[in-house]
């Protein structure tokens, strides 16, 4: 595949503040959406406050941590979902965990999730923090619901109120279906996340990431068979090329450019007890979901790019 020298990626001027929320196990493309930050983090377009790992896997907080060491944030904080019993299934966590170098020496090291959200958002300005789901809600729920600490006096709901200014979420099918993210393992957290949620909200949808497939032969070209990128792309399918679901949020996260997608904002998700979802139309000034607009194939050259290291600038 070749990128184009006129892929572009548009973004603000100052770096976006994100928290980075993932269930990096299961499937290959939270490794490829840690990247994407990476390359950001690189250009100074974001600043990755802090990683919450949504997962059972007891390698995925080391995983995580190895893929920050590669790209030189060994200090980003890495929060974890606690009180589950662990499993180690991943194609990918454990080789990643025990063949790249890493601080974090078992998920019990990593920081409680829900405190470390909560850290992380008092230390922000007001209405600067960009939150990025790619897994469950578990943890979302868990701030959501949470009570003043020693970090904040406020509530979760009036944290959120007072700190984020966008929740990107990948998960759902529009305008309606059925997406592992709503309802496996944990459908009451989408439940609980999508209808507490006071602010802002954009979903990237299944049918979105679906049509983006990467993780190729470029990233195998492109990339030392000494990254971890590369490993888990390997160990997951031998670069056999994956669809781009959780990549797609973080795009639209960082970029909010209209040239990868629409927004369909007449409307708001309703979320059944199974976790099944469908899109009401009608007025609405906090939800929207993202509608195909540039074909799948020159987004995924753009995420490709992302992953991979190679950046452009547009405004």
């Amino acid at each position: 595949m070749t990128i184009s020298t006129a892929t572009t990626v548009v973004y603000a001027q100052s770096p976006v503040k994100v928290i980075f929320d993932t269930d990096i196990d299961s499937d290959v493309d939270d490794v490829g959406a840690l990247a994407m930050l990476h390359t950001f983090a690189d250009h100074d377009a974001v600043e990755i406050l802090g990683i919450i790992v949504t997962s059972e896997d007891k390698y995925a907080p080391m995983c995580t941590d190895a893929i920050n060491h590669y790209f030189g944030r060994p200090d980003i904080p890495i929060g974890a979902l606690k009180g589950y019993p662990l499993r180690d299934n991943s194609k990918y966590t454990r080789q990643l965990s025990q063949e790249f170098p890493h601080s974090l020496t078992s998920y019990n090291e990593a920081e409680d999730a829900t405190a470390l959200y909560r850290k992380l958002l008092t230390s922000q300005p007001d209405s600067s923090v960009v939150i990025i789901t790619v897994g469950h809600l578990t943890n979302l729920q868990n701030l959501i619901e949470s009570k003043p600490d020693q970090h904040s006096k406020l509530s979760g709901l009036d944290l959120i109120k007072k700190k984020v200014k966008l929740w990107s979420c990948m998960g759902g099918v529009y305008p309606e279906g059925k997406e592992a993210n709503f309802y496996r393992p944990d459908p009451a957290s989408t439940k609980t996340s999508v209808e507490k949620w006071p602010g802002q909200v954009v979903f990237a949808g299944w049918e979105i990431g679906d049509k983006i497939i990467t993780g190729g032969d470029y990233l195998q070209k492109s990339l030392s068979n000494k990254s971890p990128v590369w490993r888990a792309y390997q160990l997951y399918n031998n670069f056999e090329g994956r669809q781009s679901w959780d990549q797609a949020s973080v795009l639209y996260a960082v970029s909010q450019s209209n040239d990868y997608w629409d927004l369909n904002k007449e409307g708001y998700i309703v979320v059944a007890a199974d976790g099944s979802n469908k899109w009401i139309p009608g007025k609405n000034d906090k939800q929207a979901y993202l509608v195909e607009k540039m074909n799948p194939a020159e987004v995924a050259k753009v995420i490709d790019a992302l992953m991979t290291g190679k950046y452009s600038i547009k405004f």
